[in-house]
Parts: C-alpha cells; structure tokens; sequence
C-alpha cells in the first residue's frame, strides 16, 4: 500500500541542478573572501576556482540536457 515515491529522470536532474548551483555560490562567496583577505594561500585560491569551474561546466550540460531543443 505505501508504494515508494519514485521521481522521475528529469526531477533527480532538476535537484542536482539546484544543488550545483548553490555549490557554485558558495565556492563564489570562498574564493571572493580569500581574495579580500590580506593573507591568502594562492594554491588554495587556484584550487577553488578550478573546483567552481568544473562545477560550471557541470551545471551548463545539465541545462543543455533539461532544455528542449528548438528548431528555430
């Protein structure tokens, strides 16, 4: 009787969409406050931006996979 919620394909995208993306701000909220601070380890700063990179490019296929494509 109580059958397990299942989510479609498309909803467990749109989460990890959301989930990314406060990722990316909050790694964008990390590398602007070591960048305003006076003392600041520039690999640890490299690391960070390369990581909120990479999340980038995560969110950008996810969309490219949640959009419909157009014929214009």
């Amino acid at each position: 009787m109580n059958a397990p919620m299942e989510m479609k394909s498309e909803d467990v995208l749109r989460i990890k969409l959301e989930v990314l993306r406060h990722e990316h701000r909050e790694l964008d909220a990390a590398i602007r406050q070591r960048e305003e601070g006076a003392v600041g380890d520039p690999l640890a700063l490299r690391r960070l931006k390369k990581q909120k990179l990479l999340l980038k490019d995560q969110i950008a296929r996810l969309e490219d996979i949640l959009t419909p494509d157009i014929i214009a």
